[in-house]
């Protein structure tokens, strides 16, 4: 007869490799600025390979590469030219297939970034397409005549659509004499979704790579698939700062989209426990008015979409209200039924945290603060590359040194993205330990106090205070799998809450959103709760152990998580 013991083993990772998602700890990495290993400046693939070792003390159970496709890089690489292959400033395919399978053997997945809302301008595809009219990839993109169009003239473009970046989104072809649409840049004209052809390609595409082992995808800009075929002009409605902008009701959130999601999901699902066990999750770049339509992106249990659709409903806010976290976490925990929420804070199109959250003066502590609801919150949590070690949005400070085009085109209103793609500082050497050569973008100076090799030295780091969390998050039952209760919900200063999961002892989190000492009871607010001793999990540094639940001493921005006895 078979070991009793062995199967009972066996079948618990057999479930935790096909749910190895539902809590999971994601890394967004850019391999251009992770590690460099030849000499050029950029980073590569092997590079990540060779930080392996550092993810796995992370915890992360994947890491999400921005695209490594061949590009010509208008988008830095959001603009692709093959689908099927390795850029060669990044490596080979053979560089790709040792970093999935050295990664494997570490319990990291890797994801890839899926854009299929739009092409390089010098794809095949777009190239046959804008070759003539009657060209079979012709309505392969979404191309129109002019308002007004003669034969000497190209007329007004079709409507008043606007590309992301201010202009008009209708770029005139002078060869064959029509527009085509572009949603982002100029050099990234849109698929036609409405063109099954464009579906097949797409599902080939994504079994190229699930036979190599990749763990899913992130899909980009998932809203932007489909366009009102009318073609009808959209509204006009003020921004929250009282200018004019088009409300997005023709081009954005279609309702074709979940089709396809769907579609996409099912031919993923096929792959599910072969070449790499476990499943092949899905991630949606999912930017939604609420969260109704959030939770239309995961689909139905008959039709299921995205696995993790991202929740910038929280992650988002930029400000730090207790009032407005509060509902957006109960949002997230009411209003999803089953499904697992997907929180992050930060991304390569984002100033990151120290911009967008901090003060200039308590910025280490508000990290730990945006750290802690991310990880202690129920749910899959996404990170950015150097948030754990605190890295600091630098952007360039002359027009002639940006990269990102947004910037080039907005300068000076618009600095681009340059600002928080800086390269990863590894240590206090020249170039942070990133690269021999020169970097693609300046490495900043604040890399020589904020390094991965200074605050793995110092148990008080952010660097710690990441890897601590991470690891209660993965190993406390209720961290783990416990559902999220507010505490104190007329609290305007704290945000308090516990996991509670059956069986196992609650914990409670307080997280001080102020720079004023705070003194919270969890006592009250009808939560039941009495007024006994927490056991300390974890705690702001220099802070002291909290007596009892009634009086929970919270310094400037502070934090702490305790279990109760």
């Amino acid at each position: 007869m078979p070991d009793k013991t062995r199967v009972e083993a066996n079948n618990a990772t057999e479930v935790n490799e096909q749910d190895w998602w539902k809590n999971a700890v994601i890394y967004e990495v850019c391999p251009r600025s992770f590690q460099d290993t030849n000499g050029d400046g950029i980073g590569d693939l092997n590079g990540i390979t060779e930080r392996l070792d550092y993810l796995k003390d992370l915890s992360v159970d994947a890491i999400w590469l921005t695209p490594v496709y061949p590009s010509p890089h208008v988008d830095f690489g959001y603009d692709i030219s093959n689908y099927c292959n390795i850029d060669p400033q990044y490596g080979t395919l053979a560089d790709f297939d040792r970093l999935v399978a050295e990664a494997g053997k570490r319990h990291i997945r890797v994801i890839m970034d899926m854009v299929m809302n739009h092409t390089s301008d010098q794809h095949p595809w777009f190239l046959e397409s804008r070759s003539s009219r009657d060209n079979p990839y012709r309505d392969w993109y979404v191309w129109c005549d002019g308002k007004g169009e003669t034969a000497t003239s190209k007329g007004e473009p079709p409507n008043n659509w606007q590309s992301s970046f201010g202009h008009s989104a209708w770029q005139w072809d002078e060869k064959t004499r029509q527009y085509y649409y572009h949603k982002f840049y100029i050099q990234q004209p849109d698929l036609n979704w409405y063109n099954p052809r464009v579906h097949e390609a797409f599902k080939e595409i994504m079994a190229f790579w699930l036979e190599r082992g990749v763990g899913g995808f992130r899909f980009d800009a998932i809203t932007t698939l489909f366009e009102d075929p009318s073609l009808a002009d959209e509204g006009v409605v003020l921004d929250k700062n009282g200018k004019p902008q088009l409300d997005g009701s023709k081009t954005d959130n279609q309702p074709g989209v979940h089709a396809v999601i769907e579609e996409m999901r099912a031919e993923a699902d096929k792959f599910n426990g072969s070449t790499f066990p476990g499943t092949r999750a899905l991630i949606g770049e999912t930017y939604l008015p609420n969260i109704v339509e959030l939770k239309k992106m995961y689909g139905t249990p008959q039709k299921p979409e995205f696995h993790l659709p991202m929740d910038t409903q929280v992650g988002m806010i930029d400000k730090l209200d207790v009032t407005v976290f509060r509902q957006k976490l109960i949002d997230a925990e009411t209003h999803l039924s089953a499904n697992i929420p997907l929180l992050l804070f930060d991304n390569h199109d984002n100033p990151r945290i120290d911009r967008r959250y901090g003060d200039g003066v308590h910025d280490r502590d508000i990290e730990r603060v945006i750290a802690t609801v991310l990880f202690a919150s129920r749910g899959a949590a996404l990170f950015y590359y150097g948030d754990e070690i605190g890295m600091k949005t630098t952007p360039p400070k002359r027009k002639q040194d940006v990269k990102d085009p947004s910037g080039i085109i907005g300068w000076p209103k618009e600095k681009g993205r340059d600002g928080e793609r800086t390269p990863m500082q590894w240590d206090a050497s020249a170039n942070a330990g990133f690269t021999t050569g020169t970097p693609w973008l300046p490495v900043p100076p604040s890399a020589a106090t904020i390094n991965v090799s200074t605050e793995e030295r110092d148990p008080n780091s952010l660097l710690a205070w990441y890897k601590a969390l991470i690891r209660l998050k993965k190993t406390n039952p209720a961290l783990e799998n416990g559902a999220n209760i507010m505490l104190d919900t007329e609290n305007t200063k704290v945000l308090s809450w516990m996991r509670q999961a059956p069986g196992t002892p609650q914990v409670v989190v307080s997280v001080n959103f102020t720079a004023k000492p705070q003194i919270v009871d969890l006592t009250i607010g009808g939560a039941g709760m009495q007024a006994r001793k927490p056991r300390t999990l974890l705690k702001t540094p220099g802070a002291a152990d909290s007596v009892a639940l009634n009086r929970i001493v919270l310094g400037p921005y502070a934090v702490y998580i305790g279990e109760i006895q």
